[in-house]
């Protein structure tokens, strides 16, 4: 027997809040139903806090159930109430290609064909002409005040301060699941945890105006292991886009998963079942110094984002800077990207392997450098090197240009020799 899908979403964690949990698998289990999750295009990319919900979206659609991939024209212009404060206004040429931009990157997640195909909608379509008296009366009207000012993001910025246009950002999302259900009998609406106070007052307007019952849920806010946010490293956001975080940094970010969230982020961001899932697990808790886990994971997870041939040039490439695969078969852009990550800097050829070891960032003087030498710690494209006066040279250099540097067995960067 076929397993339903809210199974599925229960058993990887991706259940966080529902409106009524067993009125929607009712309505999953009577046939195809539409659903809808929208993107606001904040950025000219998404990030990897945005793949969970592309992923789940596709799991209802290979369940059967009919996309609508929303793309935010006109919430773009507004901007979602964030705790911090207010957003900057982006002009509308700006958003416009993000629109684009963003709808091009979150497409290839779905299947565009077929009886359940997905499609893509912008609500700027439905928003544009819409007049504000209009506006006022046949949504405005469905709004409590106290009950907005209740929802969390607006109550911790009333005292620091919050626009009418921020504050009526919910007012706008609310209308695009009503506008979504009259158009296309669209009956759930999907979003991140933050997104809740949204959701609800989507499916609330529908049940005032329209006197319908449909539903909405959210996917739990993913973590680290400390409660702080998902998604970020010391150079910021972990993009979708290949231009603006490399397939291998991308890799990298999955193969630095904490120890106690690996099998979570297994759960949830990939398609593997959940009892090879476990499997994994148990054998990573058994053996946690071999990272089968993490590799694992950011092997699915960049294939998913970056395809096959990018997931495989960037786990060659980790391979290969730490020892356990050959440097010179990498191609020049896995190999530049991978360096660039590692934080490699530019040195002039003929400079010597203690003044690169400085220049790469891997010891802080070079007396340092002469140390990792003459202790054995110091490689050059994985092999070990006894003169510290080991010039840089044409000859050692990969693709004309880089040198690998590496001290002892987990610190790795580079030079570029210019």
């Amino acid at each position: 027997m076929t397993q339903h899908v809210l199974d599925d979403l229960v058993a990887r964690g991706l259940i966080g809040q529902s409106t009524d949990i067993d009125a929607l698998r009712a309505d999953l289990s009577e046939g195809s139903l539409t659903y809808y999750t929208g993107f606001d295009p904040t950025a000219p990319s998404l990030h990897v806090g945005h793949l969970l919900q592309l992923l789940t979206m596709r799991r209802l659609q290979l369940a059967g159930h009919r996309p609508l991939l929303l793309v935010g024209g006109a919430t773009g212009l507004i901007g979602d109430p964030k705790q911090s404060g207010e957003r900057t206004m982006n002009t509308k040429d700006v958003v416009a290609g993000w629109v684009d931009s963003i709808a091009a990157q979150a497409s290839p997640f779905l299947d565009f064909e077929g009886p359940n195909r997905a499609r893509l909608v912008n609500n700027l379509d439905w928003t544009r002409d819409v007049n504000v008296i209009d506006f006022l009366r046949d949504i405005g009207k469905h709004f409590p005040v106290n009950r907005m000012l209740a929802r969390d993001v607006v109550a911790s910025r009333l005292e620091s301060g919050i626009s009418y246009t921020e504050f009526s950002y919910v007012l706008l999302q609310s209308m695009d699941y009503l506008e979504l259900s009259r158009r296309y009998d669209c009956r759930l609406q999907m979003g991140g945890g933050d997104q809740w106070g949204n959701v609800s007052a989507g499916v609330e307007l529908i049940r005032r105006a329209d006197g319908r019952r449909v539903n909405g849920l959210v996917t739990p806010l993913i973590t680290k292991a400390d409660g702080t946010k998902f998604g970020k490293t010391e150079g910021g956001a972990v993009w979708l886009d290949a231009t603006l975080t490399s397939p291998y940094a991308f890799y990298q970010f999955w193969i630095q998963a904490e120890d106690a969230k690996v099998g979570e982020y297994l759960r949830l961001l990939t398609f593997l079942d959940v009892e090879e899932i476990e499997a994994i697990d148990a054998e990573h808790q058994r053996k946690p110094g071999l990272r089968s886990a993490q590799r694992r994971l950011a092997r699915e997870v960049t294939t998913l984002v970056h395809g096959k041939s990018e997931a495989e040039a960037a786990e060659l490439a980790s391979a290969a800077l730490f020892g356990r695969g050959e440097l010179r078969e990498l191609p020049e852009p896995t190999l530049a990207a991978a360096l660039a990550e590692a934080g490699a800097g530019q040195v002039p050829r003929g400079t010597s392997l203690v003044d690169a070891l400085v220049a790469s960032g891997l010891v802080d003087s070079k007396s340092a450098g002469r140390r990792a030498v003459s202790e054995g710690g110091a490689y050059v494209n994985n092999e070990r090197v006894e003169d510290p006066e080991t010039v840089l040279d044409a000859g050692l250099a990969l693709h004309g240009r880089w040198v690998v540097l590496r001290k002892g067995k987990r610190s790795v960067s580079g030079v570029e020799l210019v």
